[in-house]
């Protein structure tokens, strides 16, 4: 049976769904004082007026779009609202958080931990002085293909790219291209699930002849991808296009937002695992050195987890 493996890492909650030995679906929570997290109902004020019943809004913690604003609104009115879509990274500004109003009472949105029970799977924490279980069913490879972009699978690899305008998976392999083309549906299927991929994503396929041939490919889409989503059909020149609900950032936006950050959260995770008989030395890249010697609430609580104090040294 699946279950989750859920660990309260410092500066970032990280969880992996692991069926068979090997990642399925995989989240990152940050811990970077963001206060918009889906679900998070909240007071709020509307700001600015937008056409289309659309406005921005300020409430405690940032700013949101909001759309579905109520029939005779003015600015500056007061409102509850829910959050659906966290701030979404991009190139020189993020995307602001959407909103939309509500009559729930206001709560905090739900942590990680508190979205994995709800799905009603088994939660498991290994602790760090435990057989490293996430690690054992893929982490590293899981964060090496977000990074990378460089996903392999028996047939062939794909290339996945983030853009501002959509998340593009480029098919690579040997004839026959038909064969190619459906394995290749069903890797991108399970990246994207194991990713937490949403939005528009388009997807590379080989060009393919024959409108059989490539209703097969969109049917092993239709097969693997866990709805909702929509998809159009594979054109002539081998291309397809998915849109998914994308409420949360992807693992690869995550990571590629700020690789200084995820290197650093990463290093933290080796020091609470490194044995208390092993070097307390340990020399770190420039960037990543400078990172943690501007977070020493996390250095403190490596210490208090691991009662050793490592001395960090810059490459």
């Amino acid at each position: 049976m699946p279950e989750w493996l859920y660990e309260a890492g410092i500066g970032e909650a990280r969880a992996a769904l692991v069926h068979d030995d090997q990642i399925i679906e995989a989240a990152i929570e940050l811990d970077d004082g963001s206060a918009l997290k889906v679900g998070l109902v909240a007071r709020a004020r509307l700001v600015e007026l937008l056409p289309g019943r659309r406005g921005r809004v300020v409430l405690e913690g940032g700013e949101a779009l909001i759309n579905h604003l109520p029939t005779g609104i003015t600015q500056g009115a007061s409102l509850t609202v829910e959050i659906v879509r966290e701030a979404l990274p991009e190139t020189g500004r993020a995307k602001l958080a959407k909103a939309v109003p509500t009559d729930l009472a206001p709560c905090s949105a739900p942590t990680l931990y508190e979205r994995l029970v709800a799905t009603g799977l088994p939660v498991r924490s290994p602790r760090a002085h435990e057989p490293d279980a996430l690690e054992a069913a893929g982490w590293s490879e899981l964060l090496d293909e977000a990074v990378s972009g460089e996903i392999v699978f028996p047939l062939g690899a794909l290339r996945l790219s983030p853009t501002p305008a959509m998340t593009l998976f480029d098919v690579d392999g040997a004839p026959p291209l038909e064969t190619l083309a459906i394995a290749a549906a069903h890797a991108v299927a399970s990246a994207i699930r194991r990713h937490g991929i949403g939005g528009s994503i388009g997807i590379d396929f080989p060009t393919i002849a024959g409108k059989a041939q490539r209703n097969a490919v969109a049917a092993a889409i239709d097969e693997s991808l866990l709805q909702p989503f929509e998809r159009t059909a594979m054109n002539g020149f081998g291309f397809l296009q998915i849109v998914r609900p994308r409420p949360r950032v992807s693992i690869p936006e995550i990571l590629r937002a700020d690789p200084v950050g995820a290197a650093a959260r990463a290093t933290l995770r080796t020091l609470e695992r490194t044995p208390p008989t092993a070097s307390r030395r340990h020399t770190l890249p420039a960037a990543v050195h400078s990172r943690l010697m501007a977070r020493p609430e996390w250095l403190a609580e490596v210490a208090r987890r691991t009662g050793v104090v490592h001395e960090l040294e810059s490459a």
